[in-house]
């Protein structure tokens, strides 16, 4: 994948527009909780680099993988969503809280591209009009390419473990004989994100329907 790997090699970035350096933004539990510089935990999921190839790149991935799963299968389930982001996040912080200096943009993409090829197994893909696949193979095929031009792949592995994790207790646990739903999004995140649903005995007052009367309910032509 056409990134650059997002460890201490970012961090020697100067600033683009020399308003903030990549130094306030990475993720270090010790400046997280001992200084209280709390908006680490998601200012380090948000940095894709110096603006070129590898930033377009980095945000092609995430708007295109962002939009396909929540207008495929997160469709009417934006709190769903959500708490994907959430959970996926919450791992990944988790695993990186004995090392500093890390920043998890790569690694939080991935997982968005591991859960939508896990659920669209029988899409057929073409990486670069070299390689054609089926989309589970996608993330490895990023992470190869990523080798290719000499990045670190760890933040790639743990954004697939991480991807796999959640499809698992998501989509394929719960399917199991004697399997639960452990991943439950909470109450308050549908109060939120979800839309009411309606109401399926409600009948609208005659002025609250198209025209403002019920002129009738009318028939069928030929009924």
């Amino acid at each position: 994948m056409a990134y650059q790997s997002l460890r201490l090699e970012y961090l020697q970035i100067p600033p683009q527009l020399e308003l903030i350096t990549p130094f306030q933004l990475y993720f270090n539990p010790e400046l997280i909780f001992k200084h209280f510089q709390i908006w680490r935990l998601i200012t380090n999921f948000l940095f894709f680099g110096p603006v070129g190839f590898n930033f377009l790149f980095n945000m092609i991935f995430l708007y295109r993988y962002c939009r396909m799963l929540e207008e495929g299968s997160f469709r009417g389930r934006t709190a769903d969503f959500v708490f994907m982001f959430l959970f996926g996040g919450f791992l990944m912080t988790s695993d990186r809280m004995s090392k500093s200096k890390e920043l998890l943009t790569q690694a939080f993409t991935i997982m968005l591209v591991y859960v939508w090829s896990r659920r669209n197994p029988y899409v057929r893909m073409n990486f670069f009009g070299l390689l054609n696949f089926q989309a589970p193979f996608l993330p490895w095929v990023l992470m190869g390419f990523s080798l290719l031009l000499g990045n670190s792949i760890i933040v790639d592995l743990l954004g697939i473990a991480v991807g796999h994790i959640y499809f698992f207790l998501e989509d394929v646990f719960p399917n199991q004989p004697g399997g639960i739903r452990i991943l439950k999004t909470p109450s308050i995140l549908k109060a939120i994100f979800d839309t009411p649903d309606e109401d399926p005995n409600y009948n609208p007052l005659p002025e609250e329907r198209p025209g403002g009367f019920a002129w009738g309910e009318g028939q069928r032509l030929g009924g």
